[in-house]
């Protein structure tokens, strides 16, 4: 836009645009840089620094604190605190309106990092990892046994280790987990009774009667929980039963049992044990909605029908960007109005997302930004009423050993430790929700 001349021979400046305001950079404990875009003929801007997103008190020093170029140091900061700075563009007496507001945490931290996970949980609730028979010694076994309470079996309790055939059962790798937990007086929740992923080849061969097969679940799922009843106490009846999108999901129980097959799994679960928590697990019911609507809905026909369930893991393999605090405590507040106890049973959080550019080491912008998630789900997990706590569940101890990097095969970080068992930051931002 070109100014033009009035009759008087003044310049009528165009109106300013409001200034683009930048994430912050050179975050230290004590200070950062906030920046912004240029605006065209402003002479300043005016910065404001605040502890609240509303702006309704300022950092001293930093309420329309005026700059003349483009960047500020905000300094004299606390550090691990988060503070939100906006900016806006002036010339002689016009003011633009207010840029975007930008939210940057200051890094350090305010609490005690030499503290165990478990010990700062205290008696809340359990604080858990997954883990397997050969990684139960060493630095595993001091990492188990110092920072959790609570341990669940990654892989090896599902039916495709333990069911050999029908009447026929491999005890081998749980009885290890279980001995190991009783030993170590380490809680052990119980992973997973029933997931269309985990079966057997001889089942999905099998050419018997429907009721034939029914009876074997039946027996299986019988002979499991009361095998380690009143050692086991908590169990993940079903896992995954809801389609991406939502609908149950097409699977040989749903062939062969029946669109009850879960109500019939989680009533033959109870007989076996009256005393076992009885969990329904599944993924991603953060972002999908429809999924998540789907899953209230089958617990909400359990639930009519005096089907015992006891509570829900939500499982949390997440990223550094999704699913937002929001998204997790409306998942987490249906819940709770369903008298759920609440699992977050398989936490790990990605650094390399989809939508990000691919980073081949922890950087230390996604490390921060990792640390600031671990904090956040954990904070939101400590803010539920404690009679609907169970654990947070950790999915594996040391980031080389992930699931997720042959999954999504690329480098990824997704742990608390790393390769030298070292805790890493996302350690401390576990610590930090827990305050």
């Amino acid at each position: 836009m070109t100014a033009c001349a009035s009759d008087e021979g003044e310049v009528d400046l165009p109106a300013l645009k409001e200034p683009i305001a930048n994430p912050a950079t050179d975050v230290t404990d004590l200070s950062f840089t906030a920046g912004w875009n240029f605006v065209s003929t402003a002479k300043s801007y005016l910065l404001d620094v605040s502890l609240q997103s509303d702006f309704s008190s300022f950092i001293s020093g930093y309420e329309s604190l005026e700059v003349t170029g483009l960047r500020a140091e905000v300094t004299g900061l606390t550090p691990a605190t988060q503070y939100y700075f906006r900016v806006k563009a002036v010339r002689e007496s016009a003011e633009s309106d207010f840029s975007n507001v930008v939210m940057v945490t200051t890094t350090g931290t305010l609490i005690d990092t030499d503290v165990f996970l478990k010990d700062k949980a205290a008696n809340n609730f359990f604080v858990g990892a997954a883990v397997s028979t050969n990684r139960l010694s060493g630095k595993y076994n001091e990492l188990l046994t110092t920072e959790f309470n609570s341990i669940t079996a990654e892989s090896e309790m599902k039916m495709r280790t333990i069911f050999l055939g029908p009447g026929n059962y491999n005890w081998t790798a749980p009885d290890a987990l279980v001995n190991y937990a009783t030993e170590n007086n380490l809680n052990i929740h119980g992973h997973a009774l029933v997931w269309h992923v985990e079966v057997p080849d001889w089942m999905t061969t099998f050419t018997g009667t429907d009721e034939e097969f029914e009876q074997i679940i039946e027996d299986y799922i019988k002979a499991v929980v009361t095998r380690y009843a009143g050692k086991i106490t908590s169990w993940d009846v079903v896992n995954e039963a809801i389609n991406d999108g939502g609908g149950i999901r097409n699977s040989i129980f749903l062939e062969k049992m029946g669109s009850d097959y879960i109500a019939k799994c989680f009533q033959w679960a109870r007989e076996a044990d009256p005393d076992a928590l009885l969990f329904y697990n599944d993924y991603n019911t953060p972002e999908d909605l429809t999924k998540q609507n789907d899953v209230y809905a089958m617990i909400d026909e359990l639930q009519s029908n005096n089907i015992p369930i006891d509570g829900i893991g939500l499982q949390m393999h997440i990223s550094i960007d999704n699913p937002t605090r929001q998204q997790i405590q409306v998942d987490v507040d249906k819940a709770i109005e369903r008298n759920l106890i609440v699992h977050f049973s398989e936490l790990d959080i990605r650094v390399n997302p989809d939508g990000r550019q691919i980073v081949n080491s922890l950087t230390e912008e996604r490390d921060f930004a990792q640390r600031l998630k671990y904090k956040e789900v954990v904070d939101l997990y400590n803010s539920i009423p404690d009679s609907f706590k169970y654990a947070i569940t950790v999915w594996g101890i040391r980031d080389p050993e992930s699931w997720i990097i042959d999954q999504y095969n690329r480098p990824d970080w997704p742990l608390l430790f790393d390769d030298s068992f070292d805790r890493k930051s996302a350690h401390i931002g576990f610590l930090e929700g827990l305050e």
